[in-house]
């Protein structure tokens, strides 16, 4: 095999970062991993993204012998309050409650590792993101949708009614869509030319 084209396992079955990956025209499988995305409380949420991305693609890459494993971990933060994924209906809209008006971080990590060499990188981009104010009853319509209840935060900026939600961001727009793309592709250009 080529090492410059080293096969690409996405260690995620997020139809997000899948859509993403074949935006840059990017070939690749999708194995997803097993890990638990498990919160701990004794590290900042910077490197609980970090670590749980960097989990997620050891997982992965101890199943195969070749390729580079990439795993992504999105934590999206208020305050020092961690919203993860609604668990139920009236947790959708209480996070929405709380992100109403205010500024938020989204942090993403990203990991890739050598399934051969066993080498890995891994990053983490931050970005803020403020909502304008929110009415109840389109808190009330979004939830309904089911839209929010696979996403950290409770909403999606790219593709559903969350999107106008979002005041302004500062920062790379697509790691609030779960997969900083500009840090990915920097990352993966470098990855592949140590290997060589």
């Amino acid at each position: 095999m080529n090492k410059e084209r080293a096969r690409i396992i996405l260690a995620s079955n997020s139809p997000r970062r899948k859509l993403l990956l074949k935006q840059i025209g990017l070939r690749f499988e999708v194995h997803p991993s097993r890990v638990e995305e498990k919160f701990d409380p004794s590290l900042s949420p910077r490197l609980n993204a970090r670590r749980i991305a960097l989990e997620k693609a050891m997982d992965v890459a101890r199943l195969h012998r070749k390729g580079i494993v990439v795993g992504a971990d999105t934590i999206v933060v208020l305050g020092r309050k961690v919203l993860g994924k609604p668990k139920s209906v009236s947790e959708a809209k209480r996070m929405l409650r709380l992100l109403s008006g205010r500024t938020h971080i989204v942090y993403t990590g990203l990991a890739l590792v050598d399934a051969e060499l066993g080498k890995n990188a891994v990053a983490v981009e931050k970005t803020a993101v403020t909502f304008r104010k929110l009415e109840k009853k389109e808190i009330v319509r979004y939830v309904a949708s089911g839209a929010p209840m696979d996403k950290a935060g409770a909403y999606g900026i790219q593709d559903d009614y969350g999107a106008v939600f979002v005041e302004k961001i500062n920062g790379c727009f697509y790691n609030v869509m779960g997969f900083p793309l500009a840090r990915f592709f920097s990352m993966l250009r470098k990855f592949r030319r140590q290997r060589l």
